[in-house]
């Protein structure tokens, strides 16, 4: 309950995100487990579909044999299936099943754990197997057999927790069933420490699986990346050597096309990458709260992982910044040829506004020329009718000297002509502007 309740019944508004916020901290709490016991642990991945089908899965389940349903948002659920006892979590991009089943010998894995995982059948898989694993919790006094002699002593990891009463081993390798196997020896656990070492045992070697799949998409990246680079200082030499608008476009073209490969490649592995990175903190934290005391004559989880999951990791990370930094050079080299051809195209739009210009000039000229001939045209047919307006009047008997009286028109007729020209000329350019 979320609300907070005072004095005489009030209550204060809580913060709509407090009950979640306060339930994250027993999300998966840990459960006491009795000496001897083995544990089958499933881990699938589950996209949002995949997850939301596999809860309606569980809870009909659940409905059927009349057991207690996970309740809506819970993010686990433990029951009770005959004489095994099941864990399911669900997690942001995977779902684990842990199984909790009786041991009815003191022989590590014996019978195997494919013939104990009959329960798994009752549910379909929800999703991809990502993690397959065998864990054997048994008394140390009362076990023979050696680490050395069940697993592979070239990749052996034993180390004890920080208080010295369990041991714990893995080779880290699949079995012939496909489980990865983990030993571990009780020295005086008791039932609440045995099931947080456990659980924490089974997070770090499912959390090292999960970061892990980080590496294949590195390497599949890998290639992609190498040709880029190779391409992208190809391109450069050619933007140094070239100057040809056309090669500039082409080139440019080229870029947009090698950046648009990359931030696609970029984008699909983002959320792997960051993934493995929180995965692979994780495996570091859990076996930080273990707490590790070596072996004599065994490497402990970390060194072991030190040596084999670190490099994996830095490829990751590598990949990661070389796709960042690839993309920042493709940006500023895609900057540098776009700034060269808007300087070619300002060079181009220069010169067409200077040949414009030019042409315009000329066209005023013309233009200047035609309006001289069109006024002394003009003038001249104004001139010959003023002429033969006197002729006629003279012929009626008016006293007028027709020459004289033409020749002293025509300077009158040009100016005219000439001021009624300009001032249409000047009407039709002020209309323009």
């Amino acid at each position: 309950m979320a609300e907070v309740i005072i004095r005489d019944g009030g209550k204060l508004a809580p913060h709509p995100l407090r009950a979640a916020v306060l339930s994250e901290v027993h999300a998966r709490p840990f459960t006491p487990i009795e000496t001897p016991r083995r544990v089958l642990h499933f881990a699938f991945e589950t996209a949002a579909e995949a997850a939301r089908a596999d809860r309606a899965v569980l809870t009909e389940l659940c409905r059927q044999r009349g057991l207690d349903s996970p309740k809506d948002g819970s993010k686990h659920h433990r029951l009770r299936l005959g004489g095994a006892v099941l864990r399911w979590e669900q997690h942001s991009e995977f779902t684990t099943y842990t199984w909790e089943l009786p041991s009815e010998t003191l022989v590590p894995f014996l019978p195997s754990g494919s013939a104990l995982a009959t329960p798994m059948t009752v549910l379909p898989q929800p999703g991809p197997l990502i993690v397959a694993l065998d864990l054997h919790l048994l008394p140390d006094a009362e076990t023979s057999a050696t680490t050395g002699q069940l697993f592979d002593r070239a990749s052996l990891a034993v180390a004890e927790n920080a208080e010295g009463d369990a041991l714990f081993a893995t080779d880290f390798q699949a079995d012939p069933n496909g489980f990865i196997r983990i030993l571990v020896l009780d020295r005086g656990l008791g039932a609440e420490r045995a099931g947080a070492l456990v659980q924490r045992i089974i997070e770090t070697e499912t959390y090292r699986t999960l970061a892990l799949l980080g590496l294949p998409e590195a390497q599949r990246l890998a290639p992609s990346i190498s040709r880029i680079e190779q391409r992208l200082a190809e391109v450069t030499e050619e933007m140094r050597r070239s100057q040809q608008f056309v090669d500039n476009h082409r080139l440019l073209d080229e870029l947009t096309a090698l950046a648009a490969e990359l931030e696609a490649g970029a984008a699909a592995s983002l959320f792997r990458f960051g993934a493995s990175r929180a995965y692979e903190e994780i495996v570091h934290l859990r076996l930080q709260t273990i707490g590790e005391r070596k072996v004599e004559g065994f490497p402990t989880w970390s060194s072991f992982l030190a040596r084999r999951m670190a490099p994996a990791m830095r490829t990751c990370i590598t990949t990661a910044e070389r796709q960042a930094n690839l993309s920042q050079k493709l940006a500023r080299a895609a900057n540098l040829l776009r700034t060269r051809v808007d300087v070619e195209l300002e060079q181009q739009n220069r010169d067409l506004l200077r040949s414009m210009n030019e042409r315009t000039r000329l066209q005023l000229r013309l233009q200047t020329t035609v309006e001289g001939l069109s006024v002394a045209a003009i003038s001249y047919y104004v001139v010959a009718l003023f002429g033969h307006i006197l002729e006629g009047v003279h012929s009626e008997g008016v006293p007028v000297n027709v020459s004289a009286a033409t020749a002293l028109f025509v300077p009158v007729a040009v100016l005219a002509i000439w001021w009624v020209v300009r001032r249409i000329r000047r009407t039709h350019i002020g209309g323009v502007e």
